[in-house]
């Protein structure tokens, strides 16, 4: 089974200040990424904006940024959609462009009918049908609902379903899954909040948007709890916790695109309907990134 540990960061969708694909600048991003010492990428997360990207441009951005990842770093690719057809559909055209794994978000647009059957149903489907080894994701800040353990355990034992990315935050769930999956089932935690606290309880690594603006010190902060140091992984990730509050909190996307602008990489602005940081916030961005010691 495929082994996910590490960090890997959710790279933004690049776009032009016309809203169209800056893929060559895509590129760049992951290529210095990788250079940063990360253990792989993860293309079209919530943080691609894959919501907002047609059929066509979703497809551009996969072969494009696989392209830019160099050997050696895993190639995660999300392929979640609201149906399975085009779930599986996306499944094996990221895995014919040469994803090590896709990353299925569960569908939630008809929240009260994503009942335990239906999404057994959905990720076996999916699994039985996919090239790749499927990681599960939950993100309920964006779909409204958890992937329930339950069904995340029994879904454990289908043999190309090899992990989870779960979002929440929740270190007591994040070892529910450890505890219920089967054995060697890889749990990767989706906050750079928690990423400290999730290690210590035996997350493999971390999804994580922090290291899209600090790829070094969330490698430099998986290292020490690898190494056992906790006493100096406290105080890094004490440091980096005001910088995740932001970049992977209230000022989301638009954050993150600003904080990789103001740490040398290229940001631009995200895809109507959202909106460019205003400029108030990204003097205070500003200020968290300079107290964490980033800039």
């Amino acid at each position: 089974m495929l082994q996910l540990s590490g960090v890997f960061p959710p790279v933004p969708t690049a776009f032009d200040a016309d809203g169209n694909l800056a893929l060559d600048q895509y590129q760049e991003n992951i290529r210095r990424l990788c250079d940063a010492g990360v253990d792989g990428v993860v293309l079209l997360g919530s943080n691609g904006e894959y919501v907002y990207l047609s059929d066509e441009e979703k497809l551009a951005v996969i072969k494009a940024g696989l392209e830019a990842v160099p050997d050696g770093k895993l190639r995660l690719v999300g392929t979640g959609c609201e149906s399975t057809r085009a779930t599986v559909r996306l499944s094996e055209q990221a895995a014919q462009l040469g994803a090590d794994a896709v990353m299925v978000v569960h569908p939630n647009y008809y929240k009260p009918l994503m009942t335990r059957p239906v999404l057994l149903e959905h990720y076996r489907t999916v699994a039985k049908a996919s090239p790749a080894p499927v990681v599960l994701y939950s993100v309920p800040k964006f779909t409204g609902f958890d992937l329930p353990v339950d069904v995340a355990a029994e879904l454990s034992q289908e043999p190309n379903i090899i992990g989870i990315k779960d979002s929440a935050g929740n270190v007591i769930q994040l070892q529910e899954f450890l505890q219920k999956c089967r054995p060697g089932f890889n749990v990767l935690v989706g906050t750079g909040s928690a990423f400290l606290a999730a290690l210590s309880v035996g997350v493999t690594g971390g999804v994580l948007a922090l290291a899209d603006v600090a790829p070094r010190e969330c490698v430099a902060l998986y290292r020490l709890c690898q190494q056992g140091d906790w006493a100096n992984a406290r105080e890094l990730q004490a440091r980096l916790l005001p910088v995740n509050q932001a970049v992977g909190g209230y000022m989301g996307i638009p954050g993150v695109k600003a904080g990789m602008e103001l740490v040398g990489l290229y940001g631009g602005a995200p895809r109507l309907p959202l909106l460019p940081l205003p400029e108030k916030d990204r003097t205070a961005l500003r200020n968290i990134l300079t107290a964490a010691q980033l800039l």
